[in-house]
């Protein structure tokens, strides 16, 4: 099966981007429509629902596809989706809308981005979310403590982006659904992996982007570069990364470096199948699961991300996870490996938090060459000698 075949999620690739006619039309009416402003997150979203990387979904949701996802993983239609994609405001804001009417979405900055077609507003129940979603309502996990924070209203309907710019920070490596289904035929591949992360890439990292090489015709190296806590590296910081990467590690026929939009949800093994499924509607057939996939503390098992696949019929998906386990630098047999393919014992094995990274970084000091490739913890520790 060529890529070209492999149908987005839902079978088709949705598009809410305003035609000329529609922008202009929309324009017109700029000032006399009912403002809501969003926030980074709604704008991620915004943007990713129109380019078609949230393929079937063609707006916030509604109440039933909300609480249909809430609970069962799954839209009202039945087709899977894991992580609700939802435009909140107060219950003044609300009362101020009218069901039917045209919405204009403001960016975080106030500038006109979008069109709302209000078709319905609700209310929900936010600890449920939470509780459902992210398997906890400790507001100290922050996908929770968005959910506390927003509005307690929920608006829905489809959606228009008015105009699609280029990134600001990765113009170049802004590939959306399209161009990079568009560029994965071109290369002739009828096999790609996604990868994504929203860290620095390391060592481990790099072990199982080359084990997952060796089984499929390329790589979509896709990392994350929406929002995310205040605390993780800077996107452009990890983007020189990766860009270091190619430059030296990766087979430069073999892999597309492209930006991922969306913002982190941190929500574990549920937005490890969500950001399975925005692969697949940029072209991929598979997709690298690794050690607690966008999970954060402890709330999450090591490997919950990978067991959360299983929930689902074989096939149903539409993309094949590639599951891997925690990966290390074994003194004995100097090189990558984990525990599946080393004969070492605890005490041989290296491999290092971001958290303890990180502050060995802050205190001037490169991680070891077996953490991170020696290029690649320079430009780290150059950049967070810079912030500090």
């Amino acid at each position: 099966m060529s890529t070209d075949t492999i149908p987005p999620h839902g079978g088709k690739l949705i598009d809410r981007l305003a035609t000329p006619d529609e922008k202009s039309d929309f324009l017109a009416k700029a000032d006399s429509l009912p403002r809501v402003r969003l926030d980074k997150r709604a704008t991620s979203d915004l943007v990713m629902i129109a380019i078609g990387g949230f393929s079937p979904i063609s707006g916030f949701m509604e109440r039933q596809d909300y609480l249909n996802v809430v609970d069962n993983m799954r839209l009202a239609s039945g087709i899977p989706w894991s992580v609700p994609v939802t435009l909140s405001v107060s219950e003044e804001e609300a009362n101020s809308l009218k069901e039917g009417d045209l919405v204009r979405l403001d960016n975080p900055n106030g500038q006109f981005v979008g069109v709302l077609q209000l078709t319905e507003k609700y209310s929900y129940d936010k600890k449920r979310e939470a509780t459902q979603v992210y398997r906890t309502d400790e507001d100290k996990h922050p996908g929770v403590k968005v959910i506390y924070e927003q509005g307690s209203v929920n608006l829905a309907g489809p959606v228009w982006l008015l105009e699609r710019f280029p990134h600001p920070l990765f113009p170049k490596y802004q590939i959306d659904p399209t161009a990079s289904r568009a560029a994965f035929a071109e290369k002739g591949w009828k096999t790609v992996v996604g990868f994504q992360t929203r860290n620095p890439i390391h060592r481990a990292h790099e072990y199982i982007i080359k084990c997952a090489l060796e089984i499929v015709d390329g790589l979509f190296l896709h990392p994350l570069v929406g929002a995310t806590k205040s605390d993780d590296i800077p996107a452009e910081v990890r983007m020189r990364c990766y860009e270091i990467m190619m430059e030296h590690y990766f087979p430069q026929d073999r892999v597309i470096l492209a930006i991922n939009p969306s913002a982190m949800r941190y929500a574990g093994p549920r937005e490890a199948i969500f950001h399975a499924l925005i692969r697949k509607n940029y072209g991929c057939t598979h997709f690298i699961v690794g050690r607690d996939h966008a999970g954060v503390g402890d709330y999450y098992g090591t490997y919950d991300a990978q067991k959360i696949f299983e929930e689902f019929e074989p096939g149903e998906l539409g993309i094949t996870p590639l599951k891997f386990e925690h990966a290390f630098y074994c003194t004995r047999t100097k090189q990558m490996a984990t525990a599946k393919t080393s004969p070492s014992n605890k005490e041989e094995r290296i491999h290092l938090s971001g958290t303890k990274v990180r502050g060995m970084l802050r205190e001037g000091k490169l991680p070891p060459p077996e953490f991170s490739r020696p290029e690649v913890a320079s430009e780290l520790s150059r950049a967070m000698q810079v912030k500090v």
